[in-house]
């Protein structure tokens, strides 16, 4: 298997997607590609950039991704310039089938069960992943308001209830920028909005994956949700939340924040009574305050009434320190298997950015730093929400990271 990476600034966007295409393409020798990843972030034209692929690498070659925040690699990290990157595959034992479906912002289970239904008769017994990518955003943020984001939960479950074979599915909801402003995504063939692209991957290979985490409780105290609807939370404890974030903060200041830097809303997967293991939680970002301040907007709209959550601190040490212990252990995992690492992809919250998380050093660097000590040829993306499997059910994250390895036999 071939792997060719390349990634750029450059405010025309021919002249970039040529050059990340050169860079790729010349890196790693390739002469038949198998498919093309590539993301860029909203300052560039993606139709412009989409279709100048299109011309180097011929029409029928799928090319699959779309909007990101930024790219990492080995070497580069970028969100704020005019960013684009691509991972170029050649392989003669790994299958990749590619299938997309729009309108999920209309109905995310639908789309799911579309999807999955293009995709199952490409399933067979040598297939190992669902790679998934989704417009994050179903209403744009306003100067006034947060955004409102695609949800997760119903899309996985719409994919699972029409997958022929369950398989772990991986991915992220794409964002072009900070702003939360709309998305697009490259559909194979195509560039689309409100869409889910995915690909199944079969053939020679074992993926390996961990989450890196970095929320700590607030103070361990469980709140019950007793009004919610949709993605909004209205109270805890038959208490107005704003109120209860008011007086954590002791000003009103986080209103002005999308989302909310410093607090999300905490799931315990786990034992309720047990040691606080980072592993056991979901999180959920705060994406602001209604304008009328009558509650505020998770980015998932998946917990309910009745639902236990407790406050915890995007803590940017424990962040840190996650990313660093997580990818090592993982890559040990893997060596301590008798495998050989490939190639990896992280799936990384744009909030962990050191510009977002006010760190004074880049929580990615740690898994560059990993991924290079290793000689593991790196890609990862900046995301709005992040997809593995967590205690055995893939589930939409946040404020994570997800390092995904590809790894075979010596």
């Amino acid at each position: 298997m071939k792997i060719g990476i390349g990634f750029g600034t450059k405010k025309n966007s021919l002249q970039l997607a040529k050059e990340v295409c050169e860079m790729a393409l010349k890196e790693s020798n390739i002469a038949r590609p198998s498919i093309v990843f590539a993301f860029c972030n909203d300052k560039v034209d993606f139709d412009g950039y989409f279709n100048c692929l299109k011309e180097i690498f011929g029409s029928n070659l799928p090319i699959v991704g779309g909007s990101s925040v930024g790219i990492i690699t080995n070497t580069f990290l970028s969100y704020n310039e005019y960013t684009a990157g691509i991972v170029v595959v050649e392989s003669d034992s790994i299958e990749f089938v590619v299938a997309s479906a729009n309108n999920i912002d209309q109905n995310e289970k639908v789309a799911g069960e579309t999807l999955a239904k293009k995709l199952s008769l490409g399933i067979n017994n040598r297939s190992k992943l669902f790679m998934m990518f989704y417009d994050s955003i179903k209403i744009p943020a306003m100067p006034n308001s947060p955004p409102i984001m695609n949800a997760s939960p119903p899309l996985i479950a719409g994919i699972e209830s029409a997958l022929s074979q369950m398989l772990p599915i991986i991915g992220a909801g794409l964002m072009g920028d900070m702003y939360f402003s709309p998305t697009r995504q490259f559909c194979g063939d195509s560039v689309s909005q409100q869409s889910v692209v995915g690909v199944v991957i079969s053939g020679d290979f074992t993926p390996y994956f961990s989450i890196m985490h970095g929320c700590t409780p607030l103070d361990g105290i469980y709140h019950r949700i007793t009004k919610m609807d949709g993605a909004v939370i209205y109270e805890l404890d038959n208490k107005p939340i704003v109120g209860m974030i008011d007086r954590i903060y002791q000003n009103s200041n986080w209103k002005n924040e999308h989302p909310v830097r410093l607090l999300t809303m905490g799931v315990n997967c786990g034992d309720k009574y047990a040691p606080w293991e980072e592993e056991k939680y979901v999180n959920r970002l705060i994406s602001g305050v209604l304008p009328d301040e009558s509650g505020v907007i998770i980015f998932e709209p998946d917990l309910t009434e009745g639902t236990e959550v407790q406050f915890m601190l995007r803590d940017s040490r424990a962040m840190i320190r996650s990313a660093k212990e997580n990818s090592r252990a993982l890559v040990e995992r893997i060596v301590a298997a008798g495998k050989k690492p490939f190639f990896g992809l992280y799936i990384d919250c744009a909030g962990r950015a050191s510009m977002i998380s006010d760190t004074p050093s880049e929580e990615a660097a740690e898994v560059q730093q990993i991924c290079n000590s290793y000689g593991i040829p790196l890609f990862g993306i900046y995301s709005g929400v992040e997809v593995a499997p967590l205690l055995g059910k893939s589930r939409g994250l946040d404020w994570t990271g997800v390092l995904l390895i590809f790894a075979g036999d010596k």
